[in-house]
């Protein structure tokens, strides 16, 4: 099996302190820089699983890059460079307090909240007679909570504005660009015969003020995919729906009784299950992209990213 990049633990130059996320590593470099390692880490119900997954923060890296690339002209972004495969570079700025969360489709935790009999989720309604995977009438947008630790919550518009976490004039703001960049994401999948069925994006604040998109975008660990082709078909019959995301690590994680909630034993994945994750994570990147996955090279990679990150910071410092 290729090497995973669990954990890193690096001391760089000009370096003030490090964070562990659930899946990324990021480290502040002088008093304007982030340095972002996307780890191999995965992470389901807000915790994170015992194993890594080969070249999982490779692809979620590239592809981020990539998106942040394809809608710089509706939002400004972080990103700055992108050193090795496994690393972003960009600005530091202020990071906004909320997740923001659009739903094109009735999928996932909104489809749970559905199927117990709510209609309601974050001050949005949810209409009568869906069924799971069916199409809203329009996207709605469910904001969360950004927990520095366990679970992110569900809040609605109003709570956000009345508890003074985002001023209502950024607010609007934040639901405008985000609507323009799920639309600029579904017309990419759709390129490629994929649907985007949700995701979430993550803004901070500028030293200018203006609002910038930081984070990963339009990712398998931010966003659910479905395949176009069979999808009304599917719908119809009312079968799952075939789609690219981590989706069916959770629904293997329910199979094994484990939602993250008090009292439940994370299960362990077994190595075979390990490979097939990371074939799916390589499967999104090469549907999206219509491209190969230039597989890096993984032989000690905690070494190769350090390095690269050096050299970075030497020519750039």
């Amino acid at each position: 099996m290729s090497e995973a990049l669990k954990d890193t633990n690096y001391h760089f130059p000009h370096q003030t302190k490090m964070y562990r996320g659930k899946v990324r590593d990021v480290y502040h470099i002088g008093p304007e820089h982030l340095i972002m390692v996307a780890s191999d880490r995965i992470s389901a119900f807000d915790c994170i699983l015992p194993k890594g997954i080969p070249y999982k923060g490779q692809v979620l890296n590239q592809l981020a890059a990539r998106f942040l690339d394809a809608t710089k002209d509706i939002v400004p972004n972080w990103m700055s460079a992108v050193p090795d495969p496994n690393v972003t570079v960009g600005l530091k700025c202020n990071p906004i307090k909320v997740e923001m969360v659009i739903r094109g489709y009735l999928s996932g935790h909104a489809w749970r909240e559905y199927r117990s009999g709510k209609r309601m989720i974050c001050g949005v309604f949810m209409p009568d007679g869906m069924k799971e995977s069916d199409k809203f009438p329009e996207p709605i947008i469910t904001p969360a909570t950004k927990a520095e630790e366990g679970h992110d919550e569900d809040i609605s518009r109003e709570d956000i504005i009345s508890k003074g976490i985002v001023e209502e004039s950024i607010y609007v703001q934040l639901e405008s660009i985000t609507r323009q960049l799920f639309e600029r994401g579904t017309q990419i999948a759709a390129e490629r015969d994929l649907i985007l069925v949700d995701t979430k994006y993550e803004f901070g604040i500028g030293s200018n003020g203006e609002i910038i998109l930081i984070d990963e975008i339009h990712t398998p660990d931010s966003s659910r995919y479905f395949y176009a082709d069979g999808y009304e078909q599917r719908q119809a019959s009312g079968e799952i729906q075939k789609q690219l995301s981590k989706e069916f690590v959770r629904q293997w994680l329910i199979s094994e009784g484990f939602q993250g909630l008090d009292g439940q034993t994370m299960p362990e994945m077994p190595d075979d299950f390990v490979n097939t994750v990371s074939e799916r994570y390589i499967e999104l990147y090469e549907k999206i992209t219509g491209e190969s996955f230039g597989r890096a090279d993984t032989n000690r990679i905690n070494t190769r990213v350090e390095a690269n990150i050096a050299d970075w910071i030497e020519t750039n410092l």
